[in-house]
């Protein structure tokens, strides 16, 4: 171990993951073998490990660059600013952040006008839209950990950045409440993984099954939802009706999904799981789970709402504030060179590169993205990663708790976004003034 880390029990710290949208706290990390990376000490996760291999056992000595020579970190800041201030329409991107950070760019958005997109922001707004439009009904980890009795993965078994599902609702378990465990679709490895989850399990424990679309996912819901609702369907697959029985009979339902997973126009297979949710609640318990918004991306849209009453595709432009979950799409707004700069936040990902664009660029970011902002012209300035060099705050996936975030660090050297973003939004706003122009 090295002296850089802190607050150690056996060369382990106990510590919450920000790496994905499940914020696991029962982990466990320390330096590697070699000392050259952290790596977990307690509890099992690909995506954990595979992230803290890009974070030495000591704080970074990466330096701000322009035009990808290093630089002060004041003449960083100035060369941003001046990008931002001339820029008429900006476009704030990526937006890895915890919640400090995000009500710092929302203040940096105010001041220049700047439209929001997160990095995976059409998967994010799948859900926003079927909220906005039809409301719905959630639950938390903790609810479907102790209740769910009949849990319906729908178009997959969980994985990526939600990879860690499954176990942290107990799945598996030999002391965990019986329940029935569906795969409805799917590819054949996650059939092959639902067998592997059976054959793992107490008989008593869980029991799975494997159903098979009926159609795409749009055609399978329908039916499903028609089905729950009583309705007549003809014809009708018989383990679809099955499936529809369960869900009446089940005391607490919950049907879970992935917004990355959806297609275009997902919000509509939202809606429709929301309405078989609605039907089941007349009678019993039920509650949908849609896993997304990780690397900040879900956190960022919960400050923005709170504070400004919009979620995030939003700006504060000349009309006031606007909302447009389609038009403010940051491929769309890129490739109709809709906007003229370009600002791209990722303080957890070290492989969330800005998308290829001829627009003057600002990388705040993990110190490996350094080489997607060397043009000429372009910024880049290394920040702390919340949960590894600073304290923080997320929002965890089922938008029911706020997790703070330990640094792994004693004393980082990069600075922390709020204060970048802050320091930005002062020089803008004095370039801008002096100028006499307004956002």
């Amino acid at each position: 171990m090295t002296d850089s880390l802190l607050a150690l029990e056996d060369g382990a710290r106990r510590w919450t993951c920000p790496f994905c949208l499940l914020l696991c706290d029962g982990l466990g990390v320390r330096a590697n073998a070699a000392g050259t990376a952290l790596e977990l000490a307690a509890g099992a996760c690909a995506g954990a490990q595979a992230a803290l291999a890009h974070f030495p056992p000591a704080p970074s000595a990466a330096q701000p660059q322009v035009g990808g020579q290093q630089a002060s970190a004041a003449d960083a800041l100035d060369a941003a600013a001046a990008i931002l201030a001339a820029s008429r329409q900006p476009h704030f991107g990526g937006l890895g952040t915890d919640v400090a950070g995000a009500r710092a760019l929302y203040r940096l958005a105010q001041a220049t006008g700047a439209i929001c997109d997160p990095a995976q922001g059409t998967a994010l707004m799948h859900g926003v839209r079927a909220l906005q439009d039809r409301g719905g009904y959630s639950t938390t980890l903790a609810e479907v950990r102790t209740r769910a009795d009949l849990i319906v993965c729908l178009d997959g078994l969980p994985g990526g950045e939600a990879a860690e599902f499954l176990p942290r609702c107990g799945i598996g378990e030999d002391d965990a409440p019986p329940r029935h465990l569906v795969l409805l679709g799917g590819p054949p490895q996650d059939q092959a993984a639902l067998a592997a989850i059976a054959a793992r399990a107490s008989h008593d424990a869980l029991t799975t099954e494997a159903v098979p679309l009926q159609g795409d996912l749009f055609d399978t819901v329908a039916l499903l939802a028609a089905l729950v609702a009583g309705r007549a369907v003809h014809p009708v697959a018989p383990q679809l009706a099955a499936l529809a029985d369960r869900l009446r009979a089940a005391r607490y339902a919950v049907l879970v999904g992935q917004s990355s997973r959806l297609p275009a126009q997902g919000a509509l297979v939202i809606e429709t799981v929301q309405r078989i949710v609605g039907t089941l609640n007349a009678r019993t318990r039920a509650a949908a789970l849609w896993l997304g918004g990780g690397n900040g991306a879900g956190t960022v849209n919960q400050v923005f709402t709170w504070l400004s009453g919009l979620p995030l595709r939003s700006r504060a432009g000349p009309a006031g504030l606007e909302h447009e979950p389609l038009c403010f799409d940051s491929a769309r707004l890129l490739a109709e060179q809709a906007v003229d700069s370009l600002l791209w936040i990722a303080s957890f990902d070290a492989t969330s590169t800005p998308p290829v664009t001829q627009v003057p660029k600002v990388v705040l970011a993990h110190p490996a993205l350094a080489a997607s902002a060397a043009r000429e012209g372009d910024v880049f300035i290394p920040v702390s990663t919340p949960g590894i060099g600073s304290p923080g705050h997320l929002f965890r996936a089922d938008g029911g708790a706020v997790l703070p975030l330990l640094p792994v660090y004693r004393d980082d050297t990069l600075p922390v976004l709020a204060d970048v973003l802050d320091g930005l939004a002062q020089r803008v706003r004095a370039l801008r003034a002096h100028s006499g122009v307004t956002a």
